[in-house]
């Protein structure tokens, strides 16, 4: 089989197409022939030795979490699933990961993939679904009627966050480039803010929860929009747990985990067109689209989802 991997900690040219032989499902696992991949900003922090320090990875890596695709093989413990079903997950990231023909991935991280969700869709619905649907329901526990502000709108959790918080019942206020402000208003934000001209703290009332994605002295000014009692989620920088308590709020630094559960409804509300999947970008998987790839992740200004494709 393919697989685009590293071998040292560098540039996009770090990112090698190698080949081997194809692993064998046993026990608990499945091997799955991907057909998509998600990118995200973490793979090429990986692939820059920004996590070196603290993250135990073993060369070669095989990047990659986002992934969707058809069973090809289960392991003798296997019940869940059998060959032929279309899935989707997000596979462990330690790992060999999904920057392959084929990944064995364990049974309890797999999800059944709606037919009338495309494997693209599938695989863009992982990390930038789960970070949003457990950083507004489950930490901030954002309830119907109250108002979030959502940072990065455009991006790839933003655009998730904004649907979700509106399913929840919220009024969503959202900052973005000038260049997006009508794309985030037709996806259902009620207050769209262009930052390139106006600061949401001129702007904004006292508002129930926040989340950031964008970090620095976004999150730094965002604990000043909040209400009393106000709940402030950052899935980018660390929270600042005393300067909350001063302002009678709480503040979080979020983590994603899988919870399957959870990527199934997220799955089911894209199947019932309740919620959209907005992909940016698709490279074929070849070094140069990985690579590519991970340049325009590198950016920072990716309006959804880079998708590798591979059938």
């Amino acid at each position: 089989m393919k697989s685009i991997v590293i071998e040292a900690y560098g540039d996009v040219n770090e990112l090698k197409l190698v080949e081997g032989p194809t692993p064998r499902a046993k026990g608990n696992e499945v091997l799955v022939e991907v057909h998509a991949v998600s990118v995200n900003p973490i793979e090429w922090k990986v692939r820059s030795g920004l996590f070196k320090d603290y993250m135990p990875f073993t060369f070669p890596i095989v990047l990659g979490s986002d992934v969707s695709g058809v069973v090809k093989e289960v392991g003798e413990q296997v019940t869940d699933f059998q060959v032929g079903d279309e899935v989707f997950a997000s596979a462990d990231l330690f790992k060999p990961g999904s920057y392959a023909d084929f990944i064995l991935i364990e049974d309890r991280l797999l999800v059944g993939k709606p037919h009338n969700v495309s494997f693209e869709e599938a695989a863009a619905i992982p990390v930038a679904g789960l970070t949003p649907w457990q950083s507004l329901s489950d930490h901030a526990k954002l309830k119907e009627g109250e108002t979030v502000l959502i940072h990065g709108g455009a991006g790839g959790v933003g655009i998730f966050a904004i649907q979700f918080a509106k399913h929840f019942g919220a009024t969503v206020a959202t900052t973005t480039s000038g260049k997006n402000v009508e794309f985030l208003r037709d996806l259902g934000a009620d207050i769209v803010i262009n930052y390139e001209e106006q600061h949401f703290g001129d702007l904004l009332a006292k508002v129930d929860v926040v989340l950031d994605t964008i970090g620095g002295d976004v999150l730094a000014k965002s604990y000043d929009v909040l209400k009393p009692g106000g709940r402030l989620v950052t899935i980018t920088g660390q929270s600042d747990e005393e300067l909350a308590r001063q302002k009678g709020i709480t503040a979080f630094r979020v983590r994603m985990a899988t919870n399957v559960e959870q990527l199934a409804a997220i799955a089911n509300l894209i199947s019932e067109g309740k919620v959209k999947v907005v992909i940016s970008e698709r490279f074929p998987f070849t070094e140069e689209g990985v690579r590519k790839a991970h340049l325009l992740s590198q950016t920072g200004h990716v309006k959804g989802k880079i998708i590798l494709k591979m059938k």
